[in-house]
């Protein structure tokens, strides 16, 4: 099988200077010293079409004349053979290793309508082999078209442990449609990945989509008002957050305002009042919370190794 990371394009002249290997038995007239295929060269000169021969000086200095079919680019040479890694995984369907999927998004906060679409988000746990495997495994799998995505076990903890709002709510969304055991440990310390980092994380967010926001407002007049609805609502549940040491998706009781910053019932200014409102909330919160300074590294180690064993076939 050809490799799919190497142009097949023979058409293209390659330059000067490329290192190749001989696909052929070459010989110097002058001395009758000959190489096997397989000698090392470097192109000292291209022809201007590939119907014409390339100049190609070899270690010792001696040049000689290939043609285009007579050589191999090294770098493509040393590939040939490996499998890419494209076609290695196509062997499998990754969706069958998912361990945990769950509803994100609106339908998880009580604000969808009839137009909302279901936003499904996980955790994919591949055979060890694949781990094992020359070509690795990707550390998501992404259906636009489904509105699906499932982080690699690894991936789905480190991006956690940073805080990060998206995974967090995977671990806290009522909405759950796949729990392997596996999963449904990692739910059970889900507090693990709490800590005063949710505070920068989602404050950071907040503040710089605010100011993309506002640069649209002043350019086109225009903003996203959706997303200005979900921004509140990320402050409010980082305030959550910090104050009761759990990650809310339901927003039950602040829909009706969340709804009418959407359906553009609210000025700007009165949304940007809340927001700044929020923000020295959310300060006040930091200053109090019982959570830790770092999330418990660890104890999130401990359970991935635990969680990699369990993936090795007998």
């Amino acid at each position: 099988m050809a490799n799919a990371n190497i142009p097949q394009n023979f058409n293209l002249i390659i330059p000067a200077g490329t290192q190749i290997v001989t696909k052929i038995e070459v010989k110097n007239p002058a001395t009758n010293q000959s190489w096997k295929p397989g000698a090392v060269g470097v192109i000292v000169q291209s022809p201007t079409d590939n119907s014409h021969a390339y100049l190609v000086k070899l270690p010792d200095g001696t040049e000689i004349s290939l043609r285009r079919h007579e050589l191999s680019i090294r770098k493509q040479f040393q590939s040939e053979g490996l499998q890419s890694k494209a076609d290695f995984l196509a062997e499998y369907n990754l969706y069958d290793s998912v361990i945990y999927r769950c509803i994100v998004g609106s339908k998880a906060y009580g604000l969808d309508n009839a137009q909302s679409d279901t936003d499904r988000r996980g955790i994919y746990q591949p055979p060890a082999k694949l781990h094992w495997s020359l070509y690795g495994i990707p550390e998501q799998l992404e259906n636009k078209q489904n509105d699906e995505c499932y982080w690699e076990l690894q991936k789905f903890l480190i991006v956690a442990l940073k805080g990060n709002p998206n995974v967090l709510e995977c671990l806290y969304t009522p909405l759950v449609e796949t729990l392997s055991p596996v999963a449904a440990e990692l739910l059970e310390i889900r507090e693990i990945f709490l800590s005063k980092l949710v505070y920068q994380t989602y404050n950071g967010y907040v503040l710089s989509q605010f100011k993309k926001m506002e640069q649209d407002l002043r350019n086109s007049g225009e903003i996203r008002w959706k997303h200005a609805m979900h921004l509140i609502r990320l402050l409010l549940s980082g305030i959550t957050v910090l104050k009761e040491g759990f990650v809310p998706v339901r927003v039950d009781d602040y829909r009706s305002q969340l709804l009418s910053i959407r359906n553009q019932e609210v000025p700007w200014d009165e949304v940007n009042r809340w927001r700044l409102d929020l923000h020295r909330e959310f300060d006040r919160a930091f200053g109090s919370t019982r959570l830790p300074e770092r999330p418990n590294y660890e104890k999130a180690n401990q359970f991935l190794i635990k969680a990699r064993r369990s993936a090795i076939e007998d």
